[in-house]
């Protein structure tokens, strides 16, 4: 799915769990979708490059959810570049829009033997600090943090998030 991206030309960022599993450039546990930051003007481009995707736009414009026929999700976030190189993604909950800093956006990993483009471990980090954070994150900040010698998390929730209810495999993993 990526290599067609890049054969069509539509810039794409890696994040969330596949954007970790890029940066320590292995997959250390099953992910229900893939993360993507987008250029805004490359939704429909994006689309179109893997038509046999389901566009649902529910979240639009913070967020283009793409499924197809055998299971695979791609969350894509919009974003409109600044002068600067910074991303902007619309708020989906009316605040401000997230910044994806421009220095932050062009790390790289390794998905599959190839390379791919990432946020930075500091921006993952920084990212997986929200109200949903379940053992499944304390369990990847904590590798990237000792992989990149960045700040380890704090105490371990306790809890995996019941938006992973469908994602046994991943829940299992980081049980114990």
């Amino acid at each position: 799915m990526l290599s067609r991206l890049d054969t069509a030309g539509v810039w794409y960022c890696v994040e969330g769990g596949w954007g970790i599993d890029a940066l320590l450039g292995e997959q250390t546990r099953e992910h229900s979708d893939v993360d993507l930051g987008v250029r805004m003007d490359e939704v429909d481009q994006l689309c179109a490059t893997l038509g046999e995707f389901t566009r649902d736009d529910k979240e639009w414009p913070s967020s283009v959810i793409l499924t197809d026929p055998r299971g695979r999700c791609v969350d894509a976030h919009p974003l409109a570049f600044d002068d600067a190189g910074d991303g902007w993604q619309v708020n989906d909950r009316g605040g401000e829009p997230y910044r994806w800093p421009g220095e932050d956006v062009d790390s790289r990993g390794r998905i599959g033997g190839r390379e791919v483009r990432c946020i930075s471990p500091e921006l993952q980090l920084r990212w997986h600090e929200h109200e949903d954070f379940d053992d499944v994150d304390w369990v990847d900040m904590g590798v990237l943090a000792e992989r990149f010698g960045l700040a380890a998390p704090g105490p371990r929730p306790g809890f995996v998030s019941a938006r992973r209810a469908g994602d046994k495999k991943s829940q299992t993993r980081h049980e114990g």
